[in-house]
C-alpha cells in the first residue's frame, strides 16, 4: 500500500515522499492534518544514503553493491525497530536470509560458506537462549535476535557471524554498562540487542578483512 500519515491516514503524495527534501519543505509536519512527522523517518533516510555513499566507494557499481546495500537497509530497518518496539520483524529476517542465500553467488565466500553462515548464527544464538533459559527459566533472548543473526551469516558467511558476534557484545556491554550507571541497577529498561548484532555486521563489512589480518598479526 502506498504511505500514509500515521496520524489522518491521508495517503502521501510522491512528491512529499522525497527522502530529507521533503521533510525540509514541510518542515516536519504533514501537509493535511499538520501533526509533526516523526524524525525517525529522515534519520533513516540519512543514514540510509550515508552507507550507500560508502558502499559505492568501497564496491562501485557491481553486483556486491547492490547486495549490500539491501543487506544494510534491512540492518538499519530493524536497528530503529527493535529500538523503538523491542521487535525484529520476521517478515524482514527470513525473506533476508534467503536473498542472503541466494546472492552469496556472487559475493567472494560463496553458498556454501553462507549457508554455514546461517547455521552457525542462528544456531549458535539458539544455544546460547536454550542454556539461559535451562539454568534460569526465563527468556533471555529472543527468536528475533536469533533470525537477525541468522541473516547476517547468510550475508557474510561464518567468518562474518564471529565478529559480529564479539563486536556486538562488546560494544553491548560497554552501553548497557553505561545505561546500568545513568539509570541505576534496578531500572527495568530491557537493551535490545539486535542493534549491537546489526553493527556488527555493519563493522565486519566494512572492516572485517582489516579486523582478520589485524587478528592473524597478534597471535
Amino acid at each position: 500500500p502506498p504511505s500514509s500519515c500515521p496520524d489522518c491516514n491521508k495517503p502521501i503524495p510522491f512528491y512529499d515522499n522525497i527522502p530529507i527534501i521533503s521533510y525540509i519543505i514541510l518542515r516536519g509536519r504533514c501537509r493535511n492534518c499538520k501533526n509533526t512527522i516523526s524524525l525517525q523517518y529522515p534519520l533513516v533516510e540519512a543514514v540510509t544514503g550515508f552507507f550507500s555513499i560508502v558502499l559505492f566507494k568501497q564496491f562501485g557499481l557491481s553486483p556486491q553493491f547492490f547486495i549490500y546495500f539491501v543487506f544494510i537497509s534491512g540492518l538499519i530497518v530493524i536497528t530503529f525497530i527493535d529500538l523503538k518496539y523491542q521487535i525484529i520483524p520476521d517478515i524482514i529476517s527470513l525473506p533476508g536470509i534467503g536473498i542472503g542465500l541466494l546472492a552469496s553467488y556472487f559475493l567472494p565466500h560463496g553458498i556454501l560458506n553462507s549457508l554455514i553462515g546461517i547455521l552457525v548464527g542462528g544456531g549458535s544464538l539458539f544455544l546460547v537462549a536454550f542454556g539461559y533459559y535451562f539454568v534460569t527459566g526465563r527468556e533471555g533472548m529472543g527468536g528475533g535476535d536469533i533470525k537477525l543473526l541468522a541473516m547476517i551469516g547468510a550475508f557474510l558467511s561464518w567468518q562474518g557471524v564471529i565478529i559480529t558476534i564479539f563486536v556486538g557484545s562488546f560494544v553491548g556491554a560497554i552501553i548497557g554498562s553505561i545505561l546500568m550507571i545513568v539509570k541505576g541497577k534496578d531500572s527495568k529498561y530491557a537493551i535490545p540487542f539486535g542493534p549491537f548484532l546489526a553493527f556488527g555486521g555493519l563493522i565486519y563489512l566494512l572492516f572485517g578483512e582489516i579486523l582478520i589480518n589485524w587478528y592473524i598479526i597478534t597471535i
